[in-house]
């Protein structure tokens, strides 16, 4: 353990820990320093950054606001979803949804008490496990803090305490062990408190005693159901923090490797970090005339906003959808991605040519695999393993990021594979189709992800030797499959691509209100249901 070292541009304390549940969670593109800097909630950027939404971004707001005035301020639930404070600077799509999760919610508090549980009251104040230290202990730390985000309920003489943790369609059957512990043991131990934006939790009653048993519980805000996680003993919740959550926390503390991605946008050390590429003017637009909340955007991001900025925002900054099955040809280009992505990734490099092909494929039905297959045997004349050396580098769906100060904007891209070739990288996407791409169309306007490409090789994205880097797209039909080769140096190339990025971007820079843009896109829109603008309601 040691004192967390620190990028430049920082200021405030860093002797404070706070630690929620979402930072237990690993993903692939975690930044382990990024995240121990984050656990750190009272260092800010300096020079401050904007933190200014024209809307809100944040799912659950509306319906945490609307709660709070029926369960803590005694309002009426039809006087709840009629008061427009509740939803104020809300999208009207955001709050239309809103108005349908809050019942849905009520509803699966009465299923969990219809279930022969006990009654349970609404508690205001958080719950969080505070540890004070007299003194700096030796990663500099005075206060540690354990944090849960969710609602909080006990019975009325405290025996049981409840944490309810919501989820946008169905409660979450997949939270990790660590995260159910985590929950568990801070309804078990934790105390009443409250801390100012800036300052440390400080508990706001005094010492009561600790309750016996304690409960963790999902809930759907689209089926109202909820999913009991945890029913243990108190007992039993400190020793599931002990075996299942301990090491993540102190993981959490000490990162240490920077890796640049979707962690970049809440890191307050942006400014001042070494691993993360900065290219100023990357998207080709103009600074907003005001600034606003950091963003991280996508080319997928950006041609979404294009389809309908309405769309783009319930989907892609609220995560709001109807939980609708997407079409075949969706479905089989992510089934054909995730058997390529897993061969590739596997350990031992044999080209796809050597293994069996699959007889059935997640996702789709086995009268759809017959076409994907197909796919999959096309990729064989393509496939990079087939004659690549060991000594070279394989990496599947990495991730790259660079930050574009003029927007403010972390820019991601997924490839679906980086190879390394004689000392330069290649960048490779892989598309399924139905039919042949016409002839003469420019295919960095077909598929812009590698306008994107071109953009960030030629600025040192990932890096290598410029002589021998390219990308390649190689697209998969059931017969007549290509793969093509893009030289990102060549100036034509270049030029066309910071065009076609710049008229994605545009709108999307700019843009505070996202307003719906009907079209045949409707038909199979996953808002489509809260959305005015569609025309008639989809009443799944």
């Amino acid at each position: 353990m040691s004192t967390l070292p620190m990028p430049s541009g920082l200021s405030g304390r860093s002797d404070v820990v706070r630690i929620g549940l979402p930072l237990l969670r690993t993903e692939a593109d975690a930044c382990d320093g990024g995240r121990a800097l984050r656990a750190r909630p009272l260092l800010m950027q300096t020079p401050e950054r904007s933190r200014r939404k024209p809307v809100q971004d944040f799912f659950f707001a509306p319906v945490q606001s609307m709660l709070d005035a029926i369960e803590h301020q005694g309002s009426s639930v039809q006087a709840a979803l009629s008061d427009a404070r509740h939803t104020r600077n809300c999208h009207p799509i955001h709050r239309a949804w809103a108005l349908d999760a809050v019942p849905a919610y009520l509803a699966a508090r009465a299923r969990h008490e219809a279930a022969g549980y006990p009654v349970t009251l609404p508690v205001i104040h958080e719950w969080v496990a505070l540890s004070r230290l007299r003194q700096p202990d030796t990663r500099g730390v005075v206060q540690y803090e354990r944090t849960a985000w969710c609602r909080r309920y006990a019975t009325r003489d405290g025996s049981v305490r409840e944490i309810w943790i919501p989820s946008i369609g169905s409660a979450k059957e997949d939270r990790s062990e660590a995260e159910i512990a985590a929950a568990a043991a801070i309804a078990a131990t934790g105390v009443p408190a409250r801390s100012s934006f800036g300052e440390p939790y400080l508990q706001v009653e005094a010492e009561a005693a600790h309750p016996q048993r304690v409960r963790v519980i999902g809930v759907g805000l689209a089926d109202g159901r909820p999913l009991v996680l945890a029913d243990w003993d108190a007992e039993e919740a400190v020793r599931q923090f002990e075996e299942h959550a301990k090491e993540r926390y102190t993981a959490v503390l000490d990162g240490r490797a920077l890796r640049p991605g979707s962690d970049c946008t809440t890191c307050e050390g942006l400014l001042g970090c070494t691993a993360l590429p900065e290219i100023p003017g990357l998207l080709g637009v103009a600074a907003p005339r005001r600034p606003r909340k950091r963003r991280s955007v996508s080319i997928s991001d950006l041609r979404a906003y294009n389809s309908c900025p309405a769309r783009f925002h319930l989907t892609r900054a609220l995560y709001v959808k109807d939980g609708r099955i997407e079409n075949e040809a969706i479905r089989r280009g992510r089934a054909v991605d995730s058997w390529l992505n897993h061969r590739h990734g596997e350990h031992l490099r044999i080209p796809c040519r050597n293994v069996p092909l699959p007889t059935e494929l997640p996702g789709l039905a086995q009268d759809e695999v017959g076409s994907a297959v197909h796919m999959i045997k096309e990729h064989h004349a393509f496939c990079p393993l087939d004659g690549l050396p060991e000594k070279e580098l394989v990496r599947t769906q990495w991730r790259l990021a660079a930050y574009d100060p003029v927007v403010d904007a972390v820019v991601i891209a997924d490839p679906d594979l980086l190879y390394t070739e004689s000392g330069g990288w290649v960048w490779r996407e892989t598309k399924t189709a139905s039919r042949r791409t016409w002839e003469g169309r420019s295919l960095l306007r077909g598929y812009p992800q590698l306008a994107l490409a071109v953009l960030l090789m030629t600025a040192g994205v990932p890096g290598g030797d410029p002589r021998r880097s390219r990308i390649e797209l190689e697209i998969l039909r059931e017969n007549g499959s290509v793969c093509e080769e893009i030289d990102p140096f060549d100036q034509a190339a270049r030029d066309e691509a910071r065009e076609i990025v710049a008229e994605l971007a545009g709108g999307w820079a700019h843009d505070e209100t996202y307003s719906p843009a009907p079209g045949d896109h409707c038909a199979d829109c996953e808002v489509r249901r809260w959305c005015a603008a569609s025309g008639e309601p989809d009443d799944r």
